[in-house]
Formats: structure tokens, C-alpha cells, sequence
């Protein structure tokens, strides 16, 4: 079995040593009280849940998968889950950073992030079931009327109810604007809503008293195209004006996908047969709050492949450093044993840093970019807002893509470390492998994220974004540019900095004559723009480490920290000279292929 520590040390040297969250926290009157003590408090409490009731049950859960009931349409998920989801909720857990309008504590929404780590980290495909209803909170919260807040949200903070995203159908993916679920106007106000939507994750379960779908559909007339689509609240049982539930509504999952992973997070097929529903705000307008909940749930994703990277790397280090194995290449080690642990071999000590410094650099990211999405909504300040969602803009695509690509390949490095032993199920090693591949794909494709990155976030404004994020990098440079000691991490980003004005330009240029040289670079451009964002976290990183020994801490926690800011400047960061190179090779390679692929 996997075991797993929360890393709040980490967690804590990243909010108030790096970011110091607290002096911005409390320029929100939302967060005036807060402060570090109540920060670290909350997430130990946080870690011993996710350690204690969560972890036990992820290999059971993923055995024993869920259940559908082909004649009550009723799931049931494996044993344990439905406990450990009344524990949560009694906890209140699930309304950690919701708004106390509406029953919520009101944390901020790094904190609850950070709590999300932990439980993706303890058991992905449990965390999937309250994690959905963030997002669909977030919709209700953002477009929803007065009286749809009254009736959902309430129970939705609480977690006596969960909420989905239907979006997918069967003949259409990304592409929602080849939806054909039908949305007919009652005379009460109501809609009847008719279609099939596929891949809903956590879309019928036993854990909450109902579950509240947002789906998306079109009314009779509406025009042709992701124009045309408007949003629906449809919940699983009819809510009563007391706030009771009422009847079943005619929604319910006709099948469950057996899946390479998350076995345990109920992904179904959902049938609407004209089932009753609400719209969320204005016809044809539905696309502005499904793109709450999709953001939010790529900040999510993201966040669920940083959880595997973290647990993986544990599990990889603790056995590397018991197994045994041969002899070091520059002599014996263990001299007690007939064989050394095989964490003095290099190359066990390369995938064994890949993760950590994927695993610390993707924390970094995920805290800022959690500071400004608070910051976008809760800021005094209507420039701090404005700046704050541009920045989280840009950042959104690199957090889903680059990290979740990043959890692929640091699940699988230490996945290798076990050797045979991680391919057999026993240890749990195989197991945060597939459920991380998912994360690649759901939530917008990382191809999508790579497209969205460049030829909207980055050529739609014609670089603004990039060049304020540029401006961030400059100001580290100016500051540590003649420390001889920060040398080593910021001449890398200084350099890459400048070559990104070059490169972006060229491929806008490139993609201004023909748009399939976008599509072409797009996916190699986000990572170097990944690996231009851990950069910079890195750096900042070592910057507060060498500031603490400098002043005579002792702690190797710092140490740490600066050997692996090392490892990951010489051994990472230089992957992006090749993709620079292999993005400009341009798109003819690729488009004229017609022969190799007959």
C-alpha cells in the first residue's frame, strides 16, 4: 500500500516565504482577519484527513470501482466512500472557501487549493465527487438569479448536494457547438431538456441527498453553432419551495465507462428525457457560465496531477531508499549490505528529482495562480482585479497542461524506480499512472490548452499578457543580477526571457500566413512557456533559500530547496532550446504527410 505525508512544510515555505500571502490576503475585506497561524492550522487538520481516511481507501476503490443499477439507474461507489464523504462534509470541509452568504467559511481559496492537493494526492477519483461541485458552485455563484442561489447554494456550500458539468455528447467533444440536446420553453418557465451527454464525472453517485447537473442544450430557436447554447440547472430530485426534495427527475445514468483509471469516480452516460430544468442566465448564453466551471475545473485538473506527482514522489524515495541493488558505479556504499540502496545510482536520482522539482515547481505555480483568481474576485482595487484575471488568463492552459504533462512523466519516472515492483499492483505505483492520464485529456485536450495558450492568450492580444509576465522576470533579474550566488538560476530565465519576445513574434508571423503553423508550434510553445513560469518560481525559491542560510539558518530543508533549483536549471529547464528548435520546423512536416498516412 502507498503511504503519503502531507507537505506542509513545503506548502508553508511557498504561501509565507515565497508569495507571503498574508499582507494580500488582508488587503480583501473578505480576508481582513487572516492570518498564517489559521492558514497552517486549517491544512494540517486537512492533511490528517486526506492521510487518514482517504488514503486507505484509494486501492480498495480503485479494485472495486462503482456499481450502476441497469433498472433504478442508482450507483453505488465502493466501500468506504460514502463514510468518508459524511465525515467531509461534517467536518465542513466542503464549505471551506465558500462565501458565508451562503453557509460558507469563507477561507481563501489558496487554502482550499492546497487542501485539494492533498486529497487529490490521498485519492483522486474520491476528491473527483466534491471537487465537481466547486465548479459548479462557482457558475450558480457567478450567473445564477437570486432565487437559484437561494435554493442551490445553500446545500451545495454545505455538501449535502453535489454538482456536475455536463457538457460532453456523444458525437462532440471540445466542439460544443455540434451539440444537439434540445431544450423546449415550458409555460410555467421551466424547460424540458432532451439529449445524451457522455463523460460526466461524478454524474450519479450514493454519497449526496441530490445532485444538482449543469447542462448545456439548445432552445428551438437558437441560432446554429457555440452561439446557440444556452445553460440549465437540472437537478437529480425536483427541490420543493421549502427546500425539500421533491421527485425524481427524469435524468439518470443509463452507463458507467470502464476506464483506464479513477475505476472509483463514476464517470457516466446521462440521459435526459424531457427532464425539467431552469435556465442560468440568458438564452443562447449559456457558454459564459459553463466557462466559470471549465476554468475552474482546469485549475482543478491541474491540481489533481500535482497531488500524483507529490504522492508518487514519496513513495519513490522511500524505496529507493531501502531497496538494494548492485553497487555504486564509484564504489561501495552500504558496506553492511550485499547490495546499495539504489538511490546512489545517478540516473535513480534523476527521475527521483524530475518529480520533486515538478512536484515543488507546479505547488509554486498553483499557489500564485490561486492568489489571483481571489484577488480577481475580491480586490478593493479595480485595476488589482483587472490585472489579477489577466494574468490568471494566461497562467490557466500552462497550470493544466504543463503540470498534468509534467504528472505524466514524473508518475512513470517513479513508477520506474520500482522496477517490476511498481508494474505489479501492490504498491500503488501503477495505479497513480492511470489515474493521471486522464488529466492529459479532460477539461479541454492539452493540444486545446496549447492552442488556447498561443493563438488566444498569448497572438490575441499580441503578446501584452506575456510581456507583463516578462516584466516579473525583469524585476527578479534587476534585483539579483550581480549576485554571483543566484547566478546559476537567473541567467537561464533572463535568457529564455528575451528569446520568448523573438520565438513568439516569429511564430505569430508565421501563423498570420497560414494558421495550421500555429497548430503546428502550439504544443511545444506552451511548454517552453511552462518551463519560462517554473523558472521563475524556481528562481524566487532558491532567492528566499540562500537569503535563510545566509542568515545562519541551519535547516536542510533550504538546503534542499537549493539543490533541487539546480537540478532543475541543468537537467529540465534546457529542454527548451530543442522545442524552440522544433517548433520552428514549421507545419509542411506535418500537412504533408498524405502519403505516410494513407
Amino acid at each position: 500500500m502507498a503511504v503519503y505525508t502531507p507537505p506542509l512544510r513545503d506548502m508553508q515555505f511557498v504561501m509565507h516565504e515565497v508569495l507571503d500571502v498574508t499582507p494580500d490576503l488582508q488587503a480583501m475585506p473578505l480576508h481582513a482577519d487572516m492570518d498564517a497561524d489559521t492558514i497552517n492550522a486549517v491544512l494540517e487538520e486537512g492533511g490528517k484527513f486526506a492521510a487518514n481516511v482517504l488514503l486507505p481507501l484509494n486501492i480498495s476503490g480503485d479494485e472495486a470501482g462503482c456499481q450502476l443499477d441497469p433498472v433504478t439507474h442508482e450507483v453505488t461507489t465502493p466501500a468506504g466512500y460514502k463514510a468518508a464523504y459524511a465525515q467531509y462534509i461534517e467536518a465542513g470541509w466542503a464549505a471551506l472557501a465558500c462565501d458565508p452568504a451562503f453557509g460558507g467559511q469563507g477561507l481563501p481559496l489558496v487554502v482550499n487549493q492546497l487542501f485539494y492537493e492533498m486529497m487529490n494526492s490521498a485519492n483522486q477519483a474520491w476528491t473527483m465527487y466534491p471537487g465537481l461541485t466547486h465548479g459548479a458552485y462557482a457558475a450558480l455563484y457567478t450567473h445564477g438569479t437570486p432565487e437559484q442561489k437561494a435554493t442551490y447554494l445553500h446545500k451545495m456550500t454545505s455538501g449535502e448536494w453535489t454538482g456536475t458539468m455536463c457538457l460532453t455528447e456523444p458525437h462532440c467533444g471540445t466542439d460544443l457547438g455540434l451539440m444537439r440536446s434540445k431544450a423546449e420553453p415550458q409555460a410555467d418557465g421551466t424547460y424540458k431538456i432532451t439529449g445524451t451527454k457522455i463523460f460526466i464525472s461524478a454524474g450519479e453517485h450514493d454519497l449526496a441527498d441530490n445532485i444538482i447537473h449543469l447542462v448545456l442544450a439548445r432552445l428551438p430557436d437558437a441560432p446554429p453553432g457555440i452561439k446557440g447554447v444556452s445553460l440549465f440547472i437540472v437537478p437529480k430530485f425536483h427541490v420543493n419551495p421549502d427546500g425539500s426534495l421533491g421527485e425524481r427527475n427524469s435524468v439518470f445514468a443509463s452507463r458507467l465507462e470502464h476506464k483506464m483509471g479513477i475505476k472509483s469516480s463514476a464517470t457516466a452516460q446521462i440521459e435526459l428525457e424531457g427532464a425539467l430544468g431552469t435556465m442560468v442566465g440568458q438564452p443562447n448564453k449559456g457558454m459564459q457560465g459553463m466557462f466559470v466551471m471549465m476554468n475552474a475545473a482546469r485549475l482543478g485538473v491541474g491540481n489533481q496531477s500535482l497531488g500524483l506527482t507529490e504522492v508518487a514522489f514519496q513513495n519513490a524515495l522511500a524505496y529507493a531508499k531501502e531497496r538494494t541493488q548492485m553497487r555504486s558505479l564509484s564504489g561501495v556504499k552500504a558496506k553492511d549490505l550485499p547490495a546499495d540502496p539504489i538511490i546512489v545510482h545517478p540516473d535513480v536520482r534523476k527521475m527521483l528529482l524530475t518529480a520533486k522539482a515538478y512536484a515543488e515547481g507546479g505547488r509554486a505555480l498553483m499557489c500564485y495562480s490561486s492568489m489571483l483568481l481571489e484577488k480577481e474576485h475580491y480586490h478593493p482595487d479595480a485595476d488589482v482585479r483587472r490585472e489579477s484575471g489577466e494574468m490568471l488568463a494566461l497562467l490557466t492552459p500552462i497550470v493544466k497542461a504543463f503540470i498534468t504533462d509534467n504528472g505524466h512523466i514524473a508518475t512513470n519516472a517513479c513508477m520506474q524506480v520500482f522496477g517490476g515492483h511498481g508494474f505489479i499492483k501492490d504498491n500503488g505505483m501503477e495505479q497513480f499512472v492511470r489515474d493521471n492520464r486522464i488529466n492529459m485529456i479532460y477539461e479541454g485536450t492539452n493540444t486545446i490548452q496549447s492552442l488556447d495558450l498561443l493563438g488566444r492568450k498569448v497572438l490575441g492580444n499580441n503578446g501584452a499578457t506575456l510581456r507583463k509576465f516578462g516584466k516579473l522576470i525583469g524585476a527578479l533579474v534587476a534585483e539579483e543580477g550581480v549576485n554571483e550566488k543566484m547566478a546559476e538560476f537567473i541567467t537561464p530565465i533572463a535568457i529564455l526571457g528575451d528569446q520568448m519576445t523573438k520565438f513568439t513574434t516569429e511564430l505569430g508571423f508565421k501563423g498570420f500566413q497560414n494558421a495550421d503553423e500555429v497548430g503546428a508550434a502550439a504544443v511545444d510553445y506552451l511548454r517552453v512557456a511552462g518551463h519560462l513560469v517554473f523558472g521563475y518560481f524556481w528562481a524566487r525559491m532558491a532567492q528566499v533559500a540562500l537569503r535563510q542560510i545566509a542568515a545562519g539558518s541551519a535547516d536542510p530543508f533550504y538546503t534542499a530547496k537549493l539543490q533541487t533549483a539546480r537540478f532543475y536549471f541543468a537537467k529540465l529547464f534546457p529542454e527548451t532550446s530543442t522545442l524552440m528548435r522544433t517548433a520552428r520546423t514549421g507545419s509542411k512536416v506535418l500537412m504533408d504527410t498524405d502519403a505516410a498516412l494513407a
